[in-house]
């Protein structure tokens, strides 16, 4: 993985040495326009941006240089200083010593930038009294130099989601000849098919890591932000980031840049208090803001701590009531963790008063339906008077998903592994009838139990989710699946295996069932429906 420091230099040279051809043709552009205001100011801004960049990432000679071309061009600019015949060429010069510089960062063999050009550009710069005498002394530089091209280029970020579009494409056709490969027992073939698994793994890495970004392009915009929401709500904020030489894909990244600015705003504004009740508390003036990133596998972790006031769980279970969202007994009898997701769903209030900031979790909603179109999961944890952490796992890769593969009255399905936490298997007389559902204490924990055969089968109004007389066999297969802070076990009749899968929607109208995320193709030929994780948790909450 790319250090941060290589990563910026990369861009740099890129941006450098775009400036360097725009400049060599808005120069020739000038010498035959000479008035032309627009093409002077375009120039010196080049020359100030390069100037302030090269600077700014340690590149001195690089800075100098574009400091006296910008200033030479100011004074052309101010009428100071003619565009002859002798400036130009100095000026022509200067511009390919640039490019030189810009060529040979990484060459240690480079030695000082040429005298004779930095003494030329210095006569032009300081000798305004009398510029026809001194402008005779100057010696001409001259080189001939090849046309070089960068080595790094700009590509549009719909281009690199055409070419992972096709590369899925290429993985559902390479699985499919894998498995006839298999199944036909040729050795040539299997060779072949063994050759293009490891070539389509090899290109899918590749496009996957094009459109990789570090996260600090992300985090590194927000102690501006911190501060700008602290100072309007005279609070005190400590910001510590961690992580920002994480990678993660650009489009991933943007789609959640609204959602973690909503996050940070509701911990100044609603989780950390003002300094006087911190003092009043026992806590520092000054409140702590960590924003943290990090790898788990082939996901990527992103986590929001505030050290505030917390959420009291008690009035989320007050509030969820009174906006008849669950009835008072089953509020009273849910574990805390099945009350945190009260903050997601629409609407849902702890303040009196609706306003911009009514209270914790207004808006939450639309940060987890962000979440949610990148197959994505959030979990809130929050311990009252000590502080609330938000934790957002988020996939690599839209496009390719890694996948539990497993089978129900002989169909295949697939659940995304993002939403899978474990699976078990269970002794039938371990599952308790439960109203009209079945449950299961799991890990001390007690989880809501769905049987899938019955629930994709079955019609509504025959439904019997919480008999246990409708399962086959002793022992039940069960995956367990996360969502909101919520639990579900899923029993299924089959597992198979994990898998990176290309996820395609539904056609119309099967997109309109809620259960269904969409669809796959596996190498057998088969299709392969997958399961929509917050739809199914979605449901069951609706029931309750």
């Amino acid at each position: 993985m790319k250090s941060r420091e290589q990563e910026y230099k990369e861009i740099f040279i890129a941006e450098a040495l775009e400036y360097f051809d725009a400049l060599n043709r808005l120069i020739s552009e000038l010498e035959k326009r000479p008035q032309d205001d627009k093409v002077l100011a375009e120039i010196f801004r080049m020359l100030h941006n390069l100037k302030a960049n090269a600077k700014a990432i340690g590149y001195l000679p690089i800075s100098d240089l574009s400091h006296k071309l910008e200033t030479a061009f100011g004074l052309i600019r101010n009428k100071e200083l003619s565009f002859s015949d002798e400036v130009v060429g100095v000026l022509f010069d200067g511009i390919d010593l640039l490019g030189e510089l810009i060529n040979n960062i990484d060459n240690p063999k480079y030695g000082d930038p040429d005298p004779v050009l930095l003494r030329n550009l210095d006569i032009i710069v300081d000798s305004l009294s009398d510029s026809t005498i001194e402008l005779a002394k100057v010696q001409k530089f001259t080189t001939s130099r090849n046309l070089t091209l960068s080595d790094l280029i700009y590509i549009q970020i719909k281009k690199l989601d055409h070419l992972m579009n096709l590369v899925g494409e290429l993985i559902i056709d390479r699985d499919r000849i894998l498995s006839l490969s298999r199944e036909l027992d040729n050795d040539e073939l299997k060779s072949v098919s063994s050759h293009l698994y490891r070539i389509t793994e090899e290109l899918q890495y590749s496009v996957m890591d094009a459109r990789l970004v570090s996260i600090g392009t992300l985090f590194n915009k927000f102690p501006r932000v911190v501060r700008d929401i602290a100072a309007a709500e005279k609070k005190e904020i400590n910001l510590e980031l961690s992580g920002q030489d994480i990678q993660i894909d650009r489009n991933i990244l943007q789609i959640m840049t609204d959602s973690l600015l909503h996050l940070v705003r509701n911990a100044i504004t609603h989780g950390i208090e003002k300094p006087k009740d911190r003092e009043k508390a026992g806590k520092p003036k000054s409140g702590n803001l960590t924003l943290s990133a990090r790898s788990d596998r082939e996901n990527v972790v992103i986590a929001l701590t505030d050290d505030g006031k917390g959420i009291d769980l008690h009035q989320v279970r007050k509030a969820a009531v009174q906006q008849h969202m669950v009835s008072a007994d089953v509020a009273e009898d849910m574990p805390d963790t099945d009350i945190f997701s009260f903050l997601f769903e629409p609407g849902f209030s702890l303040a009196k008063e609706v306003t911009e900031f009514s209270g914790r979790g207004v808006g939450l909603d639309v940060v987890k339906n962000a979440i949610d179109s990148i197959g994505g999961r959030i979990n809130v944890d929050s311990v009252k008077g000590q502080g609330t952490t938000f934790t957002l796992q988020l996939p690599t890769s839209i496009a390719v998903k890694g996948a539990l593969l497993f089978e129900i009255d002989s169909i295949f399905y697939a659940l995304p592994l993002i939403h899978t936490d474990s699976v078990i298997a269970l002794d039938k007389d371990e599952l308790h009838e439960v109203g009209d559902v079945l449950v299961a204490d799991i890990k001390g924990e007690t989880v809501t139990v769905v049987y899938l055969h019955e629930l994709l089968n079955v019609n509504e109004p025959d439904m019997r989710l919480g008999d246990k007389s409708r399962l086959k066999g002793q022992v039940q297969n069960i995956i367990i699946v996360s969502y909101n802070n919520r639990k579900l076990g899923l029993i299924v009749d089959k597992l198979y295996r994990q898998q990176d899968i290309v996820v395609k929607p539904l056609s119309k109208p099967l997109d309109s069932i809620d259960l269904y995320g969409g669809v796959t193709l596996l190498g057998t030929g088969k299709v392969c429906l997958v399961l929509d994780v917050p739809a199914i948790t979605r449901y069951f909450v609706n029931r309750r």
